[in-house]
């Protein structure tokens, strides 16, 4: 594995990258995960790919792999999550994120800390989540994002997760800090949504950050300008 190379010439960087590496990138706010991968591919001119999306709006680790080291990114992909972020109570979005403008608002003034951290127990374990019509998953070949836009009627499937822990890290009404660790496949911007309607006051995903994907940790990744910029030297 290697987050960036030094002093190196372009045959030895090929190789390199051409035999395979495991990338570890910190996606900037508002990029998706293919402007990642672009980056990367143009940089090293290897074949790439990552394991894992990340929301234009989330944050976070990113785990890219080049060469043929792209045949272990679906054991990459199973690996449990660690996400830390912010639910925002009292408005529900189409999108449940910031996507698109919060909606529906309610008054959240009958809700304590008590009910807030006794409401994180009820998402713990074994569950089936629905995901979000504006996702990636596909449908007739087509990710139901882009048919959502349309005005093309969508639908999903629920999926079976595990959520392992779920805790409140702060409360600052009406915004709620989180820690989760969870399953490949479950989406935070649903664990929001069902956190609001568990308490009745709607909720939606404000902020996103993944830190963990098995044992890759967010803190031992790059950016991708400073890897960008070490292949320029």
């Amino acid at each position: 594995m290697v987050h960036y190379l030094c002093a190196m010439n372009q045959n030895q960087e090929k190789n390199i990258y051409e035999e395979g590496q495991v990338l570890l990138m910190n996606k900037p706010l508002h990029w998706t995960s293919f402007d990642v991968v672009r980056k990367i591919r143009n940089t090293t001119k290897a074949k790439i790919g990552h394991a894992g999306t990340l929301d234009p709006l989330a944050t976070g680790l990113l785990i890219c792999c080049t060469g043929k080291m792209t045949k272990k990114i679906n054991e990459y992909q199973a690996q449990e999550k660690e996400y830390t972020g912010t639910f925002t109570l009292g408005a529900v979005t189409p999108t449940f994120d910031l996507e698109s403008a919060p909606e529906q608002f309610k008054d959240t003034a009958g809700i304590d800390e008590a009910l807030l951290h006794a409401t994180t127990q009820r998402f713990m374990g074994q569950q089936q989540q629905l995901p979000p019509i504006h996702s990636a998953i596909k449908q007739n070949g087509k990710p139901i994002y882009h048919l959502a836009r349309q005005g093309v009627e969508v639908k999903v499937e629920p999926r079976n997760i595990f959520i392992k822990e779920f805790e409140l890290t702060k409360i600052e009404m009406p915004v709620v800090f989180f820690r989760v660790v969870c399953s490949t496949g479950t989406y935070i911007r649903s664990l929001a949504n069902d956190f609001g309607a568990a308490l009745g006051c709607g909720a939606y995903l404000s902020s996103l950050c993944r830190t963990r994907i098995g044992e890759f940790k967010l803190e031992d990744a790059v950016e991708v300008s400073e890897f960008i910029e070490q292949h320029k030297k």
